[in-house]
């Protein structure tokens, strides 16, 4: 695939975003079309919102969890970028009108405090490069139709990013278990999903390991400051207008988010 035709169908998704469309997936309308190539669309359709004026702030790894796996039928893990237009307080009200069909995923933020440089990251080079982590609502958006999607679909769509709820409470890596952590969240009142910290691939600090030696083979470093999501501990959630969605996770604190 060439890289006009990458920056065709990032330009269409970025389209897709600032119209709050969905469009038919890539997947089945090209043939060959290969994770290289879906990374090289992703580049391109960050780079379009970074050029309207947003910063990268961090990373996302998506399908991790094997709730997310089947649910998707995606079977191996994925990444994308944070971009400051995303970002929204604990607590806040997201209108589901700059959404296209939302899903809210439960998650542990790494903020680091060190570069890392993969490949060779390993979960001890991750936590100690980890200054705190906290409670995270990602609100998946995909702009692919109907949640069609192969893997090169959501990679493409910048792994189906949307925004993101960051939790006020902050704990050192190195307090408590990661992978035992228990999550539960209630959506409008009641039980919706439960999770430990091992749904993401076995560990969470494994799966921000994976991350970085995925992008040490392309070059590119998580930097210090930088906020990474280690992806989702339980299935997807599909939210609308008037949902109010609380997480706890043991040891590490809660998070909440309201849709209007």
């Amino acid at each position: 695939m060439t890289s006009t035709l990458h920056t065709l169908l990032g330009d269409e998704l970025y389209h897709a975003w600032r119209e709050r469309a969905s469009i038919p997936p890539f997947s089945a309308r090209k043939d060959g079309f290969s994770l290289a190539d879906a990374y090289a669309v992703q580049q391109r359709f960050v780079a379009r919102r970074i050029g309207a004026g947003e910063t990268v702030v961090g990373k996302k790894i998506g399908v991790t969890s094997q709730a997310v796996q089947d649910m998707l039928d995606v079977r191996q893990p994925d990444f994308g970028v944070l971009l400051s237009g995303m970002h929204y307080e604990a607590g806040a009200d997201i209108p589901v009108s700059t959404l296209i069909q939302p899903r809210a995923e439960g998650e542990i933020a790494f903020y680091l405090k060190h570069d890392l440089h993969g490949p060779g990251i390993d979960r001890v080079d991750v936590l100690a490069a980890t200054e705190a982590v906290g409670a995270c609502f990602e609100i998946v958006d995909s702009r692919i139709r109907d949640w069609a999607i192969r893997i090169g679909d959501t990679v493409a769509d910048n792994a189906s990013c949307g925004v993101y709820v960051l939790g006020e409470t902050r704990v050192a890596p190195d307090t408590l278990d990661l992978a035992t952590c228990r999550m539960t969240i209630d959506q409008n009142g009641k039980r919706v999903a439960e999770g430990i910290g091992a749904a993401a691939l076995g560990h969470p600090a494994d799966a921000v390991a994976w991350l970085a030696n995925t992008l040490g083979e392309l070059g590119v470093p998580l930097l210090a400051g930088e906020i990474v999501l280690s992806g989702s501990l339980a299935a997807l959630i599909p939210v609308g207008r008037g949902d109010h969605l609380q997480m706890h996770i043991e040891g590490i604190g809660g998070c909440s988010v309201r849709f209007i």
